[in-house]
């Protein structure tokens, strides 16, 4: 049976590593402090939970679930809008925590190394690595819901980066949209590729256009 809050979400998670309930339970307070920060709105513990959600969905894919689930939870766990080491930061705040599990070393590694590979999804990706992504293509789907969904995206991103001036948050979300349209490749499975690609890049037009009027 698949749990119903992330809180529980998280002890299956605990159990299937191991872990101390000390451990389980201090973790679980430091992750969702984290991602329910006052500066949080888009990269909160609902993010969190689609994340997971899509993993638990296409199940069938995932080769270590553990590693994938733990990558999802850590993943935005540090994130200060001002500063672009986010995911590096995020990745040792897991190997952190990890230290203080049995879990093998190369499967800490594994976890890092999803996290990192989140700093730019435009980037081309090892290939024949279906865990890392499905993982990108859970952590990018925003992008190609529906337009009312995006633009509440959209909106809470901007919320996030509410101490930057609009003419200068214009100017680097125009940045992120063009680079994103431009890349030859946004979803990394075909699942994901068929089914949003053409709506995230319609989303991503309808933005750029936007900021190019002004702003949201």
């Amino acid at each position: 049976m698949i749990p119903t809050t992330l809180e529980a979400r998280w002890g299956q998670l605990a159990a299937r590593l191991g872990l101390s309930e000390a451990l389980r339970d201090a973790t679980y307070r430091q992750l969702a402090a984290a991602y329910e920060a006052s500066g949080r709105h888009y990269h909160s513990l609902t993010h969190i939970r689609k994340l997971l959600e899509t993993a638990e969905q296409h199940k069938a894919l995932v080769l270590d679930a553990e590693v994938l689930q733990l990558a999802i939870w850590f993943h935005d766990a540090v994130y200060n809008p001002m500063r672009d080491d986010n995911e590096a930061r995020s990745a040792v705040l897991a190997q952190e925590f990890l230290a203080k599990t049995s879990l093998a070393p190369e499967r800490r590694q594994r976890v890092a190394f999803l996290i990192e590979r989140t700093k730019d999804h435009t980037q081309p990706q090892p290939a024949a690595d279906t865990d890392l992504h499905l993982f990108l293509d859970a952590d990018l789907q925003i992008l190609g819901a529906a337009e009312a969904d995006y633009w509440q995206y959209a909106r809470q991103v901007r919320q996030e980066y509410r101490l930057v001036p609009d003419i200068l948050y214009r100017r680097g979300r125009k940045q992120v949209l063009e680079k994103l349209l431009g890349a030859p490749v946004l979803f990394q499975t075909p699942l994901f590729r068929d089914k949003l690609d053409a709506p995230a890049r319609r989303n991503l037009r309808a933005e750029l256009h936007q900021w190019e009027k002004g702003s949201l």
